[in-house]
């Protein structure tokens, strides 16, 4: 009887990552706990097309970063050793459904769309969590915050490049920003193995790979 309780409690996690996943890929489905940091700024109706384009090509790599940041955070919880370290996990990728929502919101009032690319990105990034988890708690807490490290320096290029004007998507990225670094130490306090600057930008090699595809696809 016991043997088949845990078989249950293994089915009923599994089904529990299902679901996660449906709700991160299905548009609509991701609600934020928090109102969007764009709210409070004006809209840009008077945005030529060209410029509103390349302004969502940006928020759709920052969607499917977080599409990213969902499927890690699931695949680290599924295989962490310790049931501390899975609920720190899930937690916070509870926190990032906000930006996740943010990012699809924006994407609507750009009148644009989210990546076609987002399920092949869920399953590899998925993956590789699961795997970092495989290895030690401490190297997947140390993978998130080289993680988190990474997607900060990627959303301050993507600051860099918006023009002051878009003050609706500035507001989204900059409190991203805030909110990764903040996961990134709490990864650090709780034990993570801190990656070299190499290994950081090796992640940063293989990001590349998404920024560039889901910019227009």
């Amino acid at each position: 009887m016991q043997k088949e309780t845990s078989k249950l409690s293994v089915i009923d996690e599994l089904i529990g990552h299902f679901d996660r996943a449906v709700r991160t890929l299905h548009p609509g489905t991701t609600k934020a706990r928090r109102p969007s940091p764009s709210t409070a700024k004006p809209l840009d109706c008077h945005v030529n097309r060209t410029v509103r384009s390349h302004h969502a090509g940006l928020m759709r790599i920052n969607h499917t970063g977080e599409v990213c940041a969902q499927a890690l955070y699931s695949g680290q919880s599924l295989t962490a050793k310790k049931p501390d370290i899975r609920d720190e996990m899930l937690a916070s990728a509870k926190e990032e459904e906000d930006h996740l929502a943010w990012c699809e919101q924006r994407l609507r009032e750009l009148d644009s769309r989210t990546s076609y690319l987002n399920p092949l990105f869920y399953m590899g990034s998925f993956t590789m969590g699961a795997l970092a988890g495989l290895i030690s708690d401490s190297f997947s807490l140390g993978f998130i915050a080289a993680t988190e490290d990474r997607v900060c320096a990627h959303l301050r290029a993507h600051l860099d490049d918006l023009p002051e004007d878009d003050e609706r998507s500035r507001a989204i990225l900059e409190q991203m920003i805030i909110d990764e670094e903040r996961h990134g130490q709490k990864a650090l306090n709780a034990g993570g193995t801190e990656f070299s600057e190499s290994q950081k930008n090796i992640m940063m090699m293989l990001s590349k790979v998404m920024t560039s595809t889901t910019y227009r696809i």
